[in-house]
């Protein structure tokens, strides 16, 4: 926010000029990925609301072979969620404000009256809130720190690439005070709804639906009254709203900066985003989040859970999804240490965009080596549990260090980063703390001649303070 630069120039400064290319890969390639799940949890929702308008929904005859992993109903609604969300992805990001304008307004609404919902027919907040503890001692406080810990990973690739929505900021406390004011309230007041409503369905059902898309999916059955089938669908609609909304936010615009830092010739941030959307269908979302209750819901008799075994490890794979915060939190471990600590603030915005070899962040051939020594350090102490996460057997404490990964792994990254860097100093580390960029106080006899084939055609031309002035 205070020098206006996004993610992948950010990243420059710690992992190098070619070493960040790297980081920005992995953040592209996750945002493609998760573009595409959180599509396929939008089709979901599209599902419900088409139930609520046209109750025939259900029964659409499929016509999809068991190999494709889904059926023509669910598929027909992930597709409908996919086509909305293109137009949506059109605009630039400074005008896309409005959208999040009618999510702030419609989602909240829609999650108080399911909130209110769930309490009128479990009778009551007292059968729900007293319902027995299933967890005791050692057992309860862990799944409180898996529990707190997931809701952290969640954020970790909104962490990492905070920079891309920060750099739009007039002031750098335009991007500090909604996030401290509104990230803790906001994920504290979600997660009281989610867990209330949710836990409403043992006292209504008789047995837990943690799934807000189910049992809002399950007060369609049994002829719903026209009241019922409304509340469904504005609160179906509104659910589709926000996840269009995340998608932007956390997807879209993440893919669309990180290509556009790979591929500056040939993509900016609204094909990016087309990119993660084209990605994000291709790659069959659904195959990763289905598991073998999926021919459940298939119209085919025939089909039995053998037809199945394909979708074994999709629950690893939703595993692996999450646990990529280990990788995540290594790179933000050192890009946040960097800057706080190493450079106090202090940075060459100039040597972000030249490969010239006295530059701040060329380091060696691009590289800085302090770096990727940390981040696999902050990798290698999570491995173990994160290899218990995806179905391996490991000993306990290697899990509860990966229980609390990105903790473990952003703070290893950063302390081996901030030793590496008392021993072997980085160009331009600091000894006072100020937010400043220092291309404007380079001596004139730093800047050496350099050719700018784009402006000033085959003539040199010596940079000096005055051309910097101007820029």
């Amino acid at each position: 926010a205070m020098f206006h630069i996004t993610f992948p120039v950010v990243n420059r400064a710690s992992f190098g000029l070619f070493g960040s290319l790297w980081c920005v890969f992995n953040r592209a390639a996750m945002a493609c990925i998760w573009w595409g799940v959180q599509a396929w949890i939008g089709g979901q929702c599209m599902e419900v609301m088409l139930r609520s308008i046209f109750p025939g929904t259900q029964n659409i005859k499929n016509s999809m072979s068991a190999s494709s992993g889904t059926n023509t109903r669910d598929f027909m609604c992930f597709f409908l969620y996919w086509l909305i969300s293109l137009p949506v992805m059109w605009p630039e990001m400074h005008k896309i404000r409005h959208v999040f304008t009618a999510k702030a307004i419609f989602a909240p609404t829609a999650g108080i009256i399911f909130f209110i919902w769930s309490i009128v027919k479990a009778k009551g907040v007292g059968p729900i809130i007293h319902q027995p503890s299933t967890l005791h001692g050692s057992a309860l406080g862990w799944q409180m720190v898996i529990s707190t810990m997931s809701c952290v990973s969640n954020m970790a690739t909104l962490i990492t690439n905070a920079p891309d929505f920060a750099s739009r900021a007039h002031r750098p406390r335009d991007a500090v005070w909604p996030q401290i004011i509104g990230i803790p309230l906001g994920f504290s007041l979600v997660s009281f709804l989610g867990i209330i409503v949710s836990s409403s369905s043992q006292v209504i059902y008789g047995e837990p639906v943690w799934s807000p898309i189910d049992l809002l999916g399950n007060l369609l059955n049994d002829n719903p009254s026209h009241a019922t089938r409304f509340g469904v669908w504005f609160i179906s609609a509104s659910f589709i709203l926000a996840q269009i909304g995340t998608n932007i936010a956390a997807n879209s615009v993440s893919a669309g900066c990180d290509l556009t830092a790979l591929f500056p010739r040939f993509i900016n941030i609204r094909r990016g985003g087309y990119v993660a959307a084209i990605v994000g269908l291709a790659m069959c979302p659904w195959n990763l989040l289905k598991a073998c209750i999926l021919c459940i819901y298939n119209s085919d008799p025939s089909r039995t859970n053998d037809d199945c075994s394909s979708q074994q490890n999709s629950n690893s794979f939703t595993s692996y999804l999450s646990a990529y915060s280990v990788f995540l939190s290594s790179i933000a471990g050192v890009m946040i240490s960097d800057y706080w600590v190493v450079r106090k603030g202090h940075i060459r915005v100039a040597d972000f965009y030249t490969t010239k070899r006295d530059g701040w962040y060329y380091y060696t051939f691009g590289v800085n080596f302090r770096a990727y020594a940390a981040y696999v350090c902050g990798i290698l102490i999570n491995v173990v549990g994160f290899a218990g996460a995806v179905g391996t057997k490991v000993p306990l404490a290697a899990t509860r260090i990966y229980e609390l990964s990105f903790f473990t792994g952003f703070g290893v990254s950063a302390i081996v980063y901030i030793g590496l860097n008392y021993f072997f100093p980085v160009p331009g580390s600091g000894k006072s703390f100020e937010e400043v960029d220092e291309s404007d106080f380079r001596p004139r006899e730093q800047h050496k001649e350099s050719t700018d084939d784009d402006v000033h055609g085959s003539e040199k031309y010596t940079y000096g303070e005055d051309d910097l002035k101007k820029d």
